[in-house]
């Protein structure tokens, strides 16, 4: 009987940053939704200082995927190993290594490692995977590289910020209205268009038209992972020109203390764009003001009609 081939990449980048703050972003998958450009969104099911079990969302060649991963992390060798538990057709199988190797105090290689087998050893499954491979590991290490060398600029770029409604209603309920996004341009005023699709129970790809209060409309697209009843996360893999990255969720909680929606965002501002999107005098301090007051505005509408859906 024969077995299938395992097959051998790697992808290498070199960072003009020291070698740990690199390793540290490697390691805090945390952050991996808003620096790199696969990843929709990651949970720890388990953790230590050394080893890890994490969740997976992120698209490859257009799709999306999830799996569990253990990884082990070395802090002292600067390497992280991991392998999937259950891989996903077409993968079989598949594990690998992120290398972090110092060349000087201000400049670093790394180097990501990946093996694996496709099902049934198909041509055609095992060059699909490679395309993504190709295609996942180019992104993530010329996002590392722009996160790692622009570590300190980048934490003015970076904001998080939440807005809660208390509601009267059911969580179920407003669960519901903000599930059904496709109703969305029925039912919210800055919603001019939405259209939804659920291939996979659970893993939705909004595309939206949102109307501003000039009366401007941009579009962005969505992968939004949903937990019934209790959070729907998500990650725009089509942003407006003023964020490199946005990621966020909406939150229901219902106990003794009452039932409240709450939405979270994480945004990656643009600089270049800030002149062009904000006029000529405008600064990083006003971007961040103008997106928060946009999405907050926007985000606390939406929970406000749920919370009237709710209680309907």
């Amino acid at each position: 009987m024969s077995h299938p081939d395992t097959h051998h990449t790697e992808h290498t980048v070199t960072v003009d940053a020291p070698a740990r703050r690199v390793f540290d972003l490697i390691v805090d998958v945390g952050r991996w939704p808003e620096t790199f450009p696969p990843t929709v969104h990651v949970e720890h099911v388990e953790r230590s200082r050394t080893q890890e079990r994490i969740r997976i969302w992120a698209t490859a060649n257009g799709e999306v995927k999830n799996w569990t991963s253990h990884r082990r992390l070395d802090h002292d060798r600067l390497t992280v190993c991991f392998r999937q538990e259950v891989s996903q057709p077409p993968v079989a199988a598949m594990g690998g290594e992120w290398i972090v190797e110092p060349v000087s105090s201000t400049e670093t290689r790394v180097r990501l490692l990946h093996d694996f087998r496709a099902v049934g050893d198909d041509p055609e499954k095992v060059a699909w995977i490679e395309q993504a491979i190709d295609r996942n590991s180019g992104a993530e290490l010329a996002a590392l590289r722009t996160a790692a060398h622009q570590a300190e600029a980048r934490a003015d770029l970076i904001l998080t910020f939440e807005d809660t409604v208390e509601i009267s209603g059911g969580a179920k309920d407003a669960y519901a209205f903000v599930n059904e996004a496709h109703l969305w341009p029925e039912r919210l005023p800055h919603v001019a268009g939405a259209s939804l699709a659920e291939d996979v129970p659970g893993v939705q790809t909004l595309e939206m038209e949102t109307r501003a209060p000039d009366g401007s409309t941009h579009t962005t697209r969505s992968v939004r992972i949903c937990f019934p009843h209790e959070r729907i996360v998500y990650k725009q893999l089509r942003t407006p020109a003023l964020m490199t990255a946005h990621t966020g969720r909406w939150l229901f909680r219902e106990d003794a203390d009452g039932t409240r929606i709450t939405s979270v965002h994480t945004v990656v501002l643009n600089e270049e764009a800030i002149p062009a999107v904000l006029g000529p005098d405008a600064s990083v301090a006003d971007a961040r003001a103008f997106v928060q007051n946009a999405l907050s505005r926007n985000s606390t509408t939406t929970m406000e009609h749920a919370a009237a859906h709710a209680r309907g």
